[in-house]
């Protein structure tokens, strides 16, 4: 663990270096990168991940929902989302991604976001949510999130009216149980000078996220699952971060563990929102009626799969 939280500085000390720099124009289609730490650092200096937020984009037959994509503990829309912007937009999709949770005591690019209570951030989601379909004119969306971004959602969608507008709900590192790692929000805190628990001043949603917590608790009571939703779980046997890795899986919702595919693939809790393997199970999700074949390479944690 001690480990971890020093990644997440050394992360964070590298997009905080890298603002001012330009960022490298896109071209048609969008390239898609499938390595999870560079790209994230990349996506520092930008607004938005390539191919998100266009509020112009058009539905079509094929695709008539938008993908709305809530980023991890520590991510933003951009820095979580360098694969997913990308990869959907070139597959037909509009696709829209928020900052929620920010909790940034000075101005600037908000680089740090799922740090304040998550109920508070599932009000962000549904504020946006009801942007997005204005939008757009749809009357659902699918939703795709990473770490706290496939918990915190199923608070807007169980407690705040969510539910009639959700159709698939797809999780990449899931935790429906929590995380059993021992005091989540006192290592945070002592990361950043703080008491650990659930009143981590700066992060607070990372002691919600403990197994005991009781948010947990009240998302837990009377069944995580709501009807009329299609919920699918990607799970990896390596998550660092999410402990037991089965905390993702849900009795009555699709769950997959992308090693019972792909031995080679050795993608962890951050990488796996970049898995060449892990993104094919997404695309099959959002789009049952036409599933593509799974793929299986080495994927390589952090990095994943790098352009040769």
């Amino acid at each position: 663990m001690r480990r971890t939280a020093t990644l997440v500085l050394a992360l964070s000390t590298a997009l905080v270096g890298m603002i001012g720099t330009a960022a490298p124009a896109t071209a048609e289609p969008y390239p898609v990168p499938y390595t999870f730490l560079p790209s994230a650092i990349a996506g520092g200096v930008q607004e938005n991940a390539p191919g998100t937020n266009n509020w112009d984009c058009e539905l079509t037959a094929k695709h008539p929902r938008p993908v709305v994509l809530a980023h991890g503990t520590f991510g933003n829309r951009s820095t979580n989302w360098q694969t997913y912007g990308p990869l959907l937009a070139n597959n037909g999709y509009c696709v829209f991604a928020l900052n929620y949770g920010v909790n940034q005591p000075v101005p600037g690019p908000q680089l740090f976001g799922g740090m304040n209570r998550m109920e508070d951030s599932a009000q962000e989601l549904k504020t946006f949510v009801e942007k997005v379909l204005k939008a757009t004119g749809a009357d659902k969306v699918d939703l795709v999130g990473h770490s706290q971004g496939t918990l915190m959602p199923n608070y807007y969608v169980k407690f705040l009216g969510g539910a009639t507008h959700v159709k698939r709900y797809v999780s990449l590192a899931p935790l429906w149980h929590g995380t059993q790692l021992t005091d989540v929000g006192g290592i945070t805190g002592q990361a950043f000078g703080a008491d650990g628990g659930e009143s981590t001043p700066y992060c607070v949603a990372c002691g919600q996220m403990s197994a005991g917590s009781a948010f947990m608790r009240k998302m837990r009571a009377g069944g995580v699952k709501v009807p009329g939703i299609d919920y699918t779980n990607i799970m990896t046997k390596y998550d660092e971060l999410v402990s037991p890795y089965t905390s993702g899986r849900e009795p009555g919702m699709t769950n997959i563990v992308v090693q019972d595919r792909c031995e080679t693939d050795y993608t962890e809790h951050f990488e796996i929102a970049a898995d060449p393997v892990a993104s094919v199970y997404v695309l099959n999700a959002l789009d049952p009626a036409h599933p593509r074949p799974v793929p299986c390479t080495v994927v390589l944690p952090f990095v994943g799969t790098p352009a040769p």
